[in-house]
Parts: structure tokens; sequence; C-alpha cells
């Protein structure tokens, strides 16, 4: 019976070394030309496998210094405490207080995700609303905010705030005659990334997530806030001169 001559230690060298590699580089590492004989040996180490770029790159998780979110980004080169893309997409969806867009989705992975998320949602892995526009959430969040109110647009809210170039209008909707704070994070909310609205327009960016957890669940402001009689005092009428 022919010995196994491979060991694990040549690629665990080698991926400390480089920190990422490639299968045909770990293959030279060994000192092989089969994949199957890598795969092997690399079975016994803590590696992972980029989403990125197909799966074509490997590491170890003691060498990937992931984020809060279980992310890590070696140069252009993407790995995730879950894995695989779509594994990693559901992770973000179902652990969001508020749910994500799809380009929210994208801009933290890095990589197009609209077929991860379409896949997702064919396999009631996560739930798809509309408000506007698609948002994904985790499906017992789906459940929990229809008992307490609508996904989608009330009939009350004018159809053309959830056009782009006219969403300016739900500030005006939201407000009726009260500070303009309730508008800006309805609107934010609903319209894009948390971190984005929150810079552009000097928000917090727990208020801009407030603020589309309000509409998800039907709790925009819709009468008047402030008492008749407030705001500022008529200027006085002056007599016309004769």
């Amino acid at each position: 019976m022919k010995s196994n001559r491979f060991t694990a230690e040549p690629l665990q060298a080698f991926l400390q070394h480089h920190t990422v590699a490639t299968l045909p580089q770990l293959k030279t590492a060994l000192g092989t030309a089969v994949d199957v004989t890598v795969f092997r040996k690399l079975s016994t180490l803590p590696y992972r496998t980029s989403y990125s770029h197909r799966g074509a790159y490997y590491t170890l998780d003691p060498l990937a210094h992931y984020d809060e979110l279980g992310l890590w980004s070696y140069r252009d080169i993407h790995f995730s405490r879950q894995g695989t893309l779509l594994d990693t997409t559901a992770a973000l969806v179902t652990q969001s207080p508020a749910g994500y867009f799809t380009d929210e989705v994208e801009a933290l992975v890095h990589v197009a995700a609209k077929d991860a998320l379409r896949q997702l949602t064919q396999r009631e892995r996560i739930s798809r609303a509309i408000w506007g526009a698609a948002i994904f959430i985790a499906p017992s969040r789906a459940r929990g905010a229809r008992s307490s109110g609508p996904l989608v647009r009330p009939s009350k809210v004018p159809r053309m705030i959830y056009r782009p170039r006219w969403c300016f209008s739900i500030v005006c909707w939201t407000n009726s005659n009260a500070d303009f704070t309730p508008g800006w994070r309805a609107w934010s909310g609903a319209m894009a990334a948390n971190q984005r609205m929150a810079k552009l327009f000097g928000l917090d960016a727990g208020t801009v997530a407030r603020g589309r957890v309000e509409l998800l669940s039907g709790q925009v402001l819709q009468e008047r806030v402030r008492r008749a009689g407030g705001g500022r005092p008529r200027a006085e009428k002056k007599p016309l001169k004769s």
C-alpha cells in the first residue's frame, strides 16, 4: 500500500507567509497536481474560501481580521465567517434590526448581491417587502411588522413620493406643520443606507435606522403635532400709505 507522503504543514506555512493563496499556488506548495489532494489536506486546517472571485482564494481563519459583521477584506478579496455569499447575505439581513436595501447589502459585501437576495427570497430564508423600493428583512420580522402595520404604501401617502426625483415630498407629508426632524428621519430611512444618509444630512446613523423601522411598521406621524397657534407670531400689518 502506497504511503501518504503529503502533509498539511506546507499548506499552513504557505498561507501563513502569503495570507491568501489560489488553488494552483497551494498545489505548487504541496507538490501535487491533484486538486483533491489539496482539499484533503486543507480539511485538516481551519481554512476559509473567499465569497468573492467565485471562491478562488483561500486563507486561514486565524489570519483573518473579521469586523463586527463577520466580514474581512484582503486587498480586493473578500471573506466571511459565514463562508459563501449566500449564507453571508442571509446572516446580514436576518441580524439587521431594520433590514437592508439591495444597494446597502452590496455596499457591505463589495460584490453584486441581487442574485443571492433573489435566491434567499425564493427559498424563504429572508422576506422581500415593498416600501417604495424592495427591502429585505427576516421572515419572523416581516410577520411581526404585519401585525402592527402594513409593509406596503398606505393609501394616504401620495404615490409620487416613491419616485426619487420627487422623494422630498415625503418630508412635507410626514411633518404636518411640525419640526422637520421626523420627516428627515423617515425619508432618509426609506431611501438609502444608514451611514451614507447619516453623513449626507448630518444625522445620527441610529436615527436613520429608527426612521426605517417606523416606515416598515406604519408608525409615521400623520396628524398635526404642533398645537394650534404655535410658531412665530405673525408680523403686524401696517396700514397702507395713501
